[in-house]
């Protein structure tokens, strides 16, 4: 049996209240396989090297910058980058 065969044949058997989840899931699939750089994401290796203490620093800086509202609008950013 092909595979679209036994596909169609497994979705056939599936309750009606499966099948949103089932198509949310092929559009998903459909989509990372035709984009590039969203199949590079979704395929990467996971980052398994600890934090540094600089990267450790850097997130901390900008969560306290957030936290006292040091923060750029999308728009103020895109104005700084003349976009």
């Amino acid at each position: 049996m092909i595979a679209r065969e036994e596909l169609h044949e497994l979705i056939d058997r599936l309750p009606e209240s499966e099948l949103p989840a089932v198509r949310s899931y092929l559009h998903y699939l459909a989509e990372t396989s035709s984009d590039r750089v969203l199949r590079a994401l979704v395929t990467a290796p996971v980052d398994d090297e600890p934090e540094t203490e600089e990267e450790r620093k850097s997130v901390e800086e900008g969560r306290k910058a957030l936290a006292e509202g040091r923060v750029l609008s999308d728009e103020e950013m895109a104005r700084d980058l003349g976009l």
